[in-house]
This record gives structure tokens, C-alpha cells and sequence, in this order.
């Protein structure tokens, strides 16, 4: 029997190279890896004495060979695949024992063009895919946790379960590293739309359900790592499906504010904010957030993009809360929540400047609908002002936090605000009219002075809401064949309203 060991992750494998040679393995290796077998008293050929053709280009080629790869692929069960190795005089190759040159390290250290492309493996991930195309007869061993399930399988004969196991396990790493490959490339392009949409996750954590008790769950990370961030766990309980995607819905609303100045805090309840507050302060900022809705904060996450201090702890603690994600937390405020043991305090210290992905992805039939987060900023340069009354610069100001809040409301959304804190929220409707009245409800007797931001276009029957419960200055994207209506009627009732020419859905 003879194994074929080319190895860049050498974990163990000195431990497992002795084990096949006691058992009668015949070794071949390949440069760093044959060397330290040999320093090391294992009986090793080098590679070259197999191909009978010197390694070359720096390494680039040394396995790619008919004496390598004929001896991984022939079928040992076709006559006429055994005659033509026997006539070529090739050994066959029963175990191939890979990893691969570390792209993913180097894309996570950031090293440069050059070095990443000299990373790109082009001999192992051949011999990986040929060892597995032929898995009835030759073993791909690429993973260092599964030498000592390998050395018991050739110890009693590996079950044909067994080599399938291996060889799903290999054609998943290679379909993993040329994803993070694809990937790298796909970012250095401006292309909007690629042609190939290539993913890859990797396993992180399997969770207790998915987002229902009957429902299995786990939390797959992404491979790209221009997306990773650095997400630390404090303390509280395991992160659950809702949790997380909660947790990202809360991060993403706090991300469309200005994130150079200012606090923002962001509540979410299934995904959808039910609070928002903009201030000076974080304690300030939270309390706006909070006294929108004092009901539905009620077990939900709160993302805040400054450090929680002990003055906001004290706000947080006295409610229940399921999450709570903030760059940092004061040694005070990590003292006052703990009290509270399963409360998941979230450190995300890159919260203001990371950058959310490229795209969005949605599952439908047949396949997923991508396309590109809203990164759209407010129009400050091209707002339509289209009716008689003029927004105050304070109402101007109210009105573009109004309209940041919207942008993450599920649709059809609209946002009162005053003094840059949401008082009511209307949202998920089938008729916008709905929603106007839904937040107009929230906001009760708040409701004097605020302005109302809209993701999508007015009609005369949601003005004639707003101005029956005072509302008098109002931002909406404009576009609609009602929108001399709506100005009439804003003009007749003295109303201010302001077209961004921007229609912010979220379904």
C-alpha cells in the first residue's frame, strides 16, 4: 500500500506517517513535507523519484504527473485500467494525504496581491479532487482531527461509509477554497452584478433550535473575511437563531446613522425597531429608544454604537433585555449587568467603522435574489422642497433623522420623530394608510411638534391623518402620480413636505 503525503498544515502528521509505516504504508512526500519525514527517521521517496522529473517553477509543479495522478484515478475493479498501469509501470496510490497552501491565513493577514496568488494551491487541490473522484479505491485524508479515525479504519479495512465520508469532507474544502478565491478576486472588481455568485461557510456553532423549537438550527460563519468582525460574548446564556438574527437587524438600522458623531441606540423586537434615539450621550440616546415603546422593549436587543457606561447600566438594568451589543462596556457598567447573569452583553469594537457586505440575499424558488445593501445617504444637496410652507432648519434636521429610522422599518414604514427620537413607529403594513395610523396611535400626546418620514409615497388620505393629529412637516420619497394631490392639500392645510427622490423599502 502506498501513501502519498504533501502536507502544508503539519499538525501530527509525523505521529500519523510512523503509524502507516509500522502498519507496511509505502510513503511518497513532497518538499517541506518530505523533508521533515525524513529528518525524522521516517523510510520517505521523494516525489521526484516517482514522476522521474524534477520538481520545478519554484515548486509550482511537482505533482501534477501521469505517475501521480494515474496512480490516484485508475480503477482498480477495470482490467483495462490495470493493464495500462502496469504497462507505464506506475505504482498505485491508495491513500492521498492533503492540505492546502494557506490562501485563507494570508487573506486573513492581508498580505498582498502577489503573495495571496502564490498561495493559491493548484497540485493539492487536484490530487484531492482525484483521490476523491476514485474514493472506492484510494483514501483522502484532509482533515489532521481524522488521523486517528484513519489509522483504525486501515487497521480493519475502511468501510466503504467510511472513504464516502472522507471524500465529501474533501470536495467540500476545495469547493471552500476556491469560493474564498472567487470572492477575493470579486472584491479587487467594480463589476455590480457578477455572473457567478460564489459563497462559502463554515460551521461555527450548532444552536438549540432554529426559530422555532421544532425547527433544527445552526450558525454557519462566512468565509469571506472582508466580512468578518471582531464579535466577543461577555457574559449571558448561548446566542440563539432569533438572537443573532435579531442582533444583525439592530446592528444594521444603527449603522445608516452618521458614525462620526453623536450616539445612536437602536431596540429591535423581531427584527423590527421599536425604539430609536439619537444624543449626545449613550444614556441620553437609550432613554429616546426606550420611551418610544416601553411595552415591546420588553426582551429585546439593543445595539448602541458608544460605550455603554455605568449611567446607561443603570437605564439597561432596569428592564428585561435579551441582548445588548456596544463597542465596549465601562468595568462599572460590565459590574451592574452582571446581576443579571443571562443578559448577552455583545463587544463589537469596530461597530462604527466596519462595513456591512456588498449584498443582501433572500431565498426564493429556484435560487436567491441579491442585490446591494442601501447604503443611500440623505440627499442633502437635492432635496425638493415642493410646497409653500418651508421645514424650519430644526424641522430639516428632525426630518433627516426621521428618515435614517425609516430606512430600517419593515415596509410599509413610517416614522414619527421628535427631538431625534422616534415616538412612533408604523410598520410592516399592507397599506401605508395603516401604517400611518399605527404610528399615529404610538405616539399619543407626543405627538405636537414631531415630523413623520415615510419609505415609500403619500397619498391625500394619509395626509388628511397627519393633519388631523397636527403633524406639519413631513419627508416622503415623491414620484407618484398623486403627488400634485398631496401638494394641493399640504398648501391647503399649511403643511411642509420635502421629496427625497429615494424610496427606502425593506421587506
Amino acid at each position: 500500500m502506498r501513501a502519498l503525503i504533501s502536507v502544508f498544515n503539519k499538525e501530527n502528521i509525523l505521529e500519523f506517517a510512523q503509524a502507516l509505516q509500522n502498519n507496511d504504508w509505502e510513503i511518497v512526500s513532497t518538499g517541506g513535507t518530505y523533508q521533515l519525514l525524513k529528518e525524522n527517521g521516517i523510510n520517505v521517496i521523494a516525489i521526484d523519484e516517482v514522476t522521474q522529473f524534477p520538481e520545478i517553477l519554484e515548486g509550482r509543479v511537482k505533482t501534477l504527473n501521469p505517475y501521480i495522478h494515474g496512480g490516484i484515478l485508475f480503477r482498480r475493479d477495470i482490467q483495462e485500467h490495470r493493464d495500462v498501469i502496469d504497462a507505464h509501470g506506475i505504482v498505485p496510490i491508495d491513500m492521498v494525504v492533503n492540505n492546502l497552501y494557506p490562501f485563507e491565513e494570508c487573506l486573513m493577514k492581508g498580505e498582498d496581491h502577489d503573495t495571496l496568488i502564490e498561495n493559491i494551491d493548484i497540485g493539492g487541490p487536484s490530487m484531492i479532487r482525484a483521490a476523491a473522484k476514485n474514493y472506492q479505491d484510494v483514501l483522502i485524508v484532509t482533515d489532521p482531527q481524522d488521523y486517528s479515525s484513519v489509522l483504525d479504519a486501515v487497521q480493519d479495512g475502511p468501510s466503504l461509509e467510511f472513504k464516502e465520508y472522507l471524500a465529501r469532507k474533501a470536495f467540500a474544502l476545495t469547493a471552500h477554497y476556491d469560493a474564498l478565491i472567487a470572492n477575493y478576486f470579486a472584491g479587487r472588481s467594480e463589476e455590480s452584478i457578477p455572473y457567478y455568485m460564489n459563497k462559502s461557510f463554515q460551521l461555527n456553532e450548532v444552536l438549540r433550535y432554529g426559530e422555532n423549537p421544532h425547527q433544527a438550527g445552526a450558525f454557519y460563519e462566512d468565509s469571506d473575511v472582508s466580512q468578518k468582525v471582531n464579535l466577543k460574548q461577555l457574559q449571558g446564556k448561548q446566542l440563539s437563531y432569533n438572537n443573532l438574527n435579531d442582533m444583525y437587524g439592530a446592528i444594521k438600522i444603527a449603522k445608516n446613522f452618521d458614525t462620526t458623531e453623536g450616539v445612536v441606540a437602536v431596540a429591535v423586537k423581531h427584527t423590527n425597531p421599536c425604539g430609536i434615539g439619537w444624543a449626545s450621550t449613550p444614556e441620553e440616546a437609550f432613554a429616546k429608544a426606550y420611551e418610544c415603546d416601553t411595552e415591546s422593549i420588553f426582551g429585546g436587543i439593543i445595539a448602541l454604537n458608544e460605550e455603554v457606561n455605568a449611567a446607561t447600566a443603570r437605564l439597561m438594568q432596569e428592564i428585561f433585555l435579551e441582548i445588548i451589543i456596544a463597542p465596549s462596556f465601562s468595568e462599572e457598567a460590565l459590574e451592574i449587568l452582571s446581576a443579571k447573569s443571562n443578559l448577552r452583553l455583545m463587544e463589537l469594537p469596530d461597530f462604527r467603522t466596519f462595513e456591512l457586505p456588498k449584498y443582501s440575499s433572500r431565498e426564493v424558488l429556484n435560487g436567491i435574489i441579491v442585490q446591494e445593501y442601501d447604503r443611500s445617504e440623505f440627499p442633502d444637496n437635492s432635496l425638493q422642497f415642493v410646497t409653500q410652507k418651508q421645514p424650519t432648519e430644526a424641522q430639516l434636521e428632525e426630518l433627516k433623522f426621521a428618515w435614517q429610522c425609516v430606512k430600517g422599518s419593515a415596509s410599509n414604514s413610517v416614522v414619527i420623530s421628535k427631538n431625534k427620537g422616534t415616538i412612533g413607529i408604523g410598520q410592516g403594513q399592507t397599506k401605508r394608510s395603516w401604517a400611518v395610523q399605527e404610528a399615529i396611535e404610538r405616539s399619543g400626546d407626543k405627538i405636537e411638534g414631531a415630523v413623520v418620514a415615510s419609505d415609500g409615497f403619500f397619498f391625500e388620505d394619509t395626509m388628511e391623518l397627519l393633519h388631523q393629529a397636527g403633524v406639519t412637516a413631513v419627508i416622503q420619497p415623491g414620484g407618484s402620480k398623486a403627488d400634485p394631490d398631496v401638494i394641493r392639500f399640504a398648501d391647503e392645510h399649511n403643511m411642509a413636505v420635502v421629496f427625497t427622490g429615494i424610496r427606502n423599502f425593506r421587506h
